[in-house]
Order: C-alpha cells, then sequence, then structure tokens
C-alpha cells in the first residue's frame, strides 16, 4: 500500500467534499482541522450526540480503526492569497491533520505552455481561456504524511464523477502539509 495513502484520511475527504458540494459553486477557501474522532469524543463526549452515529461507533473504537473528525475554522480571510494564507497557518498538537477546499480555474496540460508569465495577465488569460475547467479542489494531509486529493469538475457536479488522488495538485498539499510542522 502506498504509504502517502490512509483509508481514514480519504474518507474524511470525500465527506468533507461532498458537505462543501452541497453548499453549491462560487465559494470561498474553506479550511478544516482534521481531529481523531476517538480523541474528540473523550475531551468533548457532549459533542457525541452532534455526531452521526457511525463516526461515534468507529470513533469509539479501540485498534488500528481511526476516524476523523472535521472541525471548519471560522474567519479564514478571502482577500489573502491562499500561499500567504496558508505559510501563516500553525495547528496545535492535538490537531492530526488539515483539509483545505477552494475553487481555481484550470487548464489542460496542452495548454499550460501558453501561459503569460506574467501573473496578473495570467489569471486573466486563463479566465477567458475556451478550454478553462471551474474546479473545486479538496487536499487533505496527515501529521503522519498522509494525503490526499479530491478534484469535482463544475461541468461534471455528481459524487460519482469526481477525481481523486494523492498528487493531483502537489503545491497545494506540501503547502497545507507545512502548517503541519512545528
Amino acid at each position: 500500500m502506498d504509504p502517502s495513502k490512509n483509508p481514514a484520511l480519504t474518507q474524511a475527504l470525500i465527506e468533507l467534499e461532498q458537505h462543501v458540494a452541497r453548499d453549491g459553486w462560487d465559494q470561498g477557501i474553506r479550511l478544516f482541522a482534521l481531529v481523531d474522532t476517538a480523541e474528540l469524543i473523550a475531551a468533548e463526549p457532549r459533542l457525541a450526540a452532534a455526531l452521526a452515529p457511525e463516526t461515534v461507533e468507529f470513533g469509539g473504537q479501540i485498534g488500528p480503526l481511526r476516524t476523523y473528525t472535521s472541525i471548519e475554522q471560522e474567519g479564514v480571510p478571502a482577500d489573502r492569497p491562499l500561499d500567504e494564507l496558508l505559510a501563516g497557518i500553525a495547528w496545535p498538537e492535538t490537531v492530526h491533520g488539515a483539509a483545505l477546499v477552494v475553487e481555481r480555474l484550470m487548464l489542460p496540460p496542452s495548454v499550460q505552455e501558453q501561459l503569460p508569465e506574467d501573473e496578473e495577465n495570467a489569471d486573466e488569460w486563463v479566465a477567458a481561456h475556451p478550454e478553462r475547467q471551474e474546479v473545486r479542489i479538496a487536499v487533505g494531509v496527515l501529521r503522519d504524511g498522509s494525503r490526499d486529493c479530491a478534484l469535482r469538475l463544475r461541468t461534471k457536479d455528481k459524487d460519482d464523477e469526481v477525481l481523486s488522488g494523492a498528487d493531483l495538485v502537489p503545491n497545494l498539499v506540501r503547502a497545507l502539509a507545512d502548517t503541519l510542522r512545528d
């Protein structure tokens, strides 16, 4: 098995992407802490009532089965560039991982070499390009190095059309993983 893959992270990311998708498109950046469900229930027993019954059942188990609960971080500034935002984040040790959901415009690889070098002109060029695709990207990382991504095209806005893979957006994965470093 790929050491970067973790089934519990993948499950948490699938649930998170579907949760965000229910709110529709044209959303701002959404940032989440990923915490061990069993530890969360032990620390805050009254939260168990707010979690799905199967989450509580699996999260309370002892053994190798681990689940993660995502906790949305409120007040994420929409006016800061994503790289600056992530560079300013540090998580406490109680946070086992982090997840981020963003919407972006993407181009097929065949057109990317035509991209203007000037960032401002590049953004305008991409936005006007006829082959652009609007995508929602969900990225999750854990302190143990596990990572996963989910990518939903706006033109294929169905749960069974979501693409996934640990290395879909490597720079974003790396930037999010850096928020977990001590």
